[in-house]
């Protein structure tokens, strides 16, 4: 049974990532209507008879994916796997932002992040992430916090939009999108179907952890983790 809050996150990233499709994605425009031809005198009979036509190439099949090291099998990768997360202390940006300016507005947080992990010489301890939380349906707005898990604490404590604390933890699906972003709405089409097949109620949190960084990979390289957390109904 497909719950409410499946719903919200399925809606959370079809509202933010739709702005950012290129114009070539788009829904392309309905076909004007077609006038009928107005009858014109029989064609005369060609001199010659018009050439066979040619046959269309074979289609190519798609390329197949990298394959793995010799002597190792391609693990496919987790679509659903569950799993427990556990606390991280992470320094992060935290903001609010219209579903429409989500992405663009976790990259510039990541750069006020690296900024202070710059100024104050903080080693990055795991991947870039963002923790999507507190959508709003009505204003179309979600709260965020992106940023990166660190080793140990600042010696210098940032001020402002800036801060430290942890990383939710609890029971979570875990799921990989690759490629950029303008594909991985698909990604999210397929976790909101498999959330229906799932006797799970999601938390309304969603964190998509940054296995390559977003900031430096070629769009079409990325590779992200998305981990939807969920309760168990039948434990309340």
């Amino acid at each position: 049974m497909l719950r409410p809050r499946n719903a919200v996150l399925a809606a959370l990233a079809a509202a933010m990532l739709l702005s950012h499709l290129p114009a070539s994605a788009q829904p392309a425009p309905a076909p004007a209507p077609q006038t009928e031809p107005t009858p014109g005198p029989p064609a005369t009979p060609p001199a010659t008879p018009p050439a066979a036509p040619e046959t269309p190439p074979a289609a190519q099949p798609p390329a197949p994916p990298p394959a793995a090291p010799p002597g190792q099998a391609q693990a496919p990768d987790p679509f659903g796997e569950e799993v427990t997360l556990t606390a991280k202390t992470i320094l992060f940006f935290q903001g609010t932002t219209t579903l429409e300016a989500a992405f663009d507005n976790v990259v510039e947080g990541l750069k006020s992040v690296g900024a202070v992990r710059d100024r104050e010489s903080i080693k990055a301890a795991g991947p870039a992430l963002v923790i999507y939380s507190e959508i709003d349906n009505d204003n179309l707005s979600v709260q965020f916090k992106t940023g990166v898990p660190i080793g140990e604490m600042p010696k210098n404590p940032p001020k402002g939009d800036i801060a430290v604390g942890e990383t939710p933890t609890g029971k979570a699906l875990k799921f990989v999108h690759r490629g950029s972003y303008d594909s991985i709405l698909d990604t999210y089409d397929r976790i909101n179907d498999y959330m229906g097949t799932r006797d799970v109620e999601a938390t309304g949190t969603l964190i998509e952890e940054f296995v390559t960084d977003p900031l430096t990979t070629p769009e079409d390289q990325l590779v992200i983790n998305i981990f939807v957390l969920f309760s168990d109904p039948g434990s309340k």
